[in-house]
């Protein structure tokens, strides 16, 4: 079977197995990336000192504390489910970052994106490309990388494909993409 088409089964049956309390909650089921491609995330956006990573459907906010723990930037994660983001709030704390992130339980096409340099996805397409608009209005040389869910039109600047885990762990993929863009990046603009 395609892959593809095993992960469209997966997220499907995520779905319908999670009851949440809005539409949109029940659009886009909360299924963490694995930290092997949370690392990844991390090294293609290429986080440097002063950045200002915010990530969309943070979850239980493995992206932003590992950002943090990993370089002592600042980062905001978004999360329309508030179980998840006070999870993600414990986690901080457990980890020693709480003074580097913060956690918002919002809609992530609201977000106000502008002091973000770095913006991580791990959302459905329809939302990527609902957001896109916002993401392409970021400072120049500010990074967006999508887990597994490109954007329309947005030719990105660079594509990594990441096979499965090294370590042997189980994983429901064969392999993973990464989108990343470069915004101001004259290949990135339409």
């Amino acid at each position: 079977m395609n892959r593809n088409i095993c992960r469209l089964l997966v997220v499907v049956g995520l779905v319908l197995l999670t009851r949440q309390n809005s539409l949109a909650q029940d659009s886009i089921p909360y299924v963490p990336s694995p930290m092997y491609v949370v690392h990844k995330m991390i090294e293609v956006a290429e986080i440097k000192k002063g950045d200002i990573l915010y990530d969309m459907g943070s979850g239980d906010g493995r992206i932003v504390i590992e950002a943090a723990k990993k370089f002592g930037i600042r980062g905001v994660g978004i999360d329309l489910n508030p179980e998840l983001v006070a999870k993600a709030k414990a986690n901080a704390l457990e980890e020693g970052v709480s003074d580097l992130v913060e956690f918002r339980a919002q809609d992530g096409l609201t977000v106000d994106l502008s002091e973000a340099t770095v913006v991580t996805l791990y959302m459905f397409k329809w939302f990527n490309n609902a957001l896109r608009p916002k993401l392409q209005k970021l400072k120049p040389g500010s990074r967006v990388v999508a887990h597994d869910f490109d954007i329309d039109d947005w030719k990105p600047t660079r594509v990594e494909y990441l096979g499965p885990p090294s370590d042997g762990s189980s994983d429901y993929a064969d392999s993973r993409t990464l989108y990343i863009w470069k915004v101001g990046d004259a290949l990135a603009m339409p």
